[in-house]
């Protein structure tokens, strides 16, 4: 008879690590680092390989991922290894992340229902927080890099929306693994995506010029804390490389697990690994862009990590008209910071789906990434300021700043071309209603990048 050996995920954290060796920064990382003024501390150094390699030898089966930021690994082995490996001297703490539970539907919940669109309005959301003038006056994302942060990104690879070159800077998984990154079945990453950069006739992405890269962390098939560790390995690599503006439309809170379920208590941003990770992110030169959640009219009800970290923009969802969706998540955090904190269009949002087709489709998923669109514009034309610089001036120029709404706008609906000027001293006033959109013999036209289009997408000479 056979005898089944359950290998579970756990998260094994360290009591030191070296620090005479080379930080685990790219060099376009540590010229940002100069460039910003953040100093090179004890996060940048990577864990021992030492540790590592000893943890193999005393039963761990597999190294998933490390964590420089926690200065520690997940890992896979036995419930027997474990307890021996709790032991040694090198080890701080030993949690276990992922078992065999079933898997649960809360995860399902964060993409809404979508329907193909019989045309396309994204010119109408780009609109809302007026980014239309600064695409008009050609900043588009140019020289900023992204992470796009999901679950899967379906057929990417394969859509002629995005420029197949921008897809080879680099993709990275930090689940299990896989031999086809865009093989997996989930349209979200990729729907995501679209709204950041795609282009087709009548659709363009909030920052179609910026550079991005494509990570991986959720696990479709389960939901369980070693998720949130998936999410700091794509924030952590993000930080090595150099990124910029970091989008994620994921969210914690109920796994399979009914004992790992988050108390509402733990959504403060210093509980969780991940919530603390995101606020690390932003202080170290990261504009995180964070999903609020899809849970408004459920019984959950609430945000979930990392939506509660500090320092980072937490984005929830409204329509076209500026009406917040029922569906978007409450705030405020658990020690009563204004979450969201900004909202953007995730009602009837136009998206791209996997098959090519143009969508509607609801959710602070869609918000998020509109909005992360929206800073790597605005950070394009200001390349000198720093995220914190940008976060605030995004803050600052939506409609309710000086009268924020704690648990359902936050600060309600940037302006875009308003947050620009406030870091242009000396340009000159520009009519925004013009470059919004003009009209020419019956027809609205939009102007982008000092070149003209119809709402069809096509350029007008």
């Amino acid at each position: 008879m056979l005898t089944l050996i359950l290998l579970l995920a756990y998260f094994v954290s360290f009591t030191d690590k070296p620090t005479n060796t080379t930080p685990a920064l790219s060099p376009r990382a540590v010229e940002q680092r100069e460039k910003w003024n953040i100093q090179i501390d004890n996060l940048d150094f990577p864990v021992s390989t030492l540790y590592m390699d000893s943890l193999l030898k005393s039963g761990v089966t597999k190294i998933y991922h490390t964590s420089r930021w926690f200065n520690g690994v997940t890992c896979e082995m036995t419930i027997e290894n474990a307890e021996n490996i709790k032991q040694l001297d090198f080890v701080k703490n030993i949690e276990i992340t992922r078992d065999d539970s079933p898997a649960g539907i809360f995860y399902a919940k964060r993409k809404m229902p979508v329907k193909k669109a019989d045309e396309n309005w994204t010119d109408d959301q780009l609109a809302l927080y007026n980014l239309l003038p600064l695409h008009e006056a050609g900043f588009e994302g140019q020289d900023i890099l992204m992470t796009v942060c999901d679950g899967g990104f379906y057929k990417a690879n394969t859509l002629d929306c995005f420029r197949q070159e921008d897809l080879e800077l680099g993709h990275f998984d930090f689940t299990d693994d896989t031999d086809d990154f865009y093989g997996i079945t989930g349209a979200h990453g990729t729907e995501c995506l679209s709204v950041i950069t795609g282009i087709k006739d009548g659709f363009y992405g909030a920052a179609a010029r910026a550079k991005y890269y494509l990570m991986r962390s959720e696990e479709n098939d389960t939901e369980s804390p070693k998720e949130m560790d998936n999410l700091i390995a794509a924030l952590e690599t993000s930080d090595s490389l150099g990124v910029n503006v970091f989008s994620v439309s994921l969210g914690y809170a109920i796994f399979d697990n009914n004992d790992w379920t988050l108390p509402k208590s733990a959504l403060d941003g210093k509980t969780t690994r991940v919530s603390r990770a995101a606020t690390i992110a932003a202080r170290k030169g990261m504009l995180v862009c964070a999903a609020a959640g899809n849970e408004g009219d459920k019984n959950w009800k609430t945000i979930c990590a990392p939506a509660d970290a500090d320092s980072i923009l937490t984005v929830g969802a409204v329509s076209r008209e500026g009406e917040i969706g029922s569906f978007s998540s409450y705030g405020p955090s658990a020690d009563g910071r204004v979450k969201p904190d900004v909202c953007a269009v995730g009602v009837n949002a136009a998206v791209i789906s996997p098959d090519g087709f143009s969508m509607f489709a609801n959710g602070t998923s869609f918000a998020t990434p509109l909005l992360a669109g929206m800073a790597a514009a605005i950070w394009s034309a200001l390349p000198n300021e720093n995220a914190m610089q940008i976060r605030e001036r995004i803050i600052r120029s939506a409609d309710r700043y000086n009268n924020p709404s704690k648990d359902r706008y936050g600060y309600g609906i940037p302006d875009a071309w308003k947050a620009y000027k406030m870091g242009s001293e000396g340009l000159e006033t520009q009519n925004t209603d013009r470059a919004h959109k003009i009209l020419r013999e019956g027809q609205i036209l939009i102007l982008r990048g000092g070149k003209t289009y119809n709402l069809s997408g096509q350029l007008v000479e």
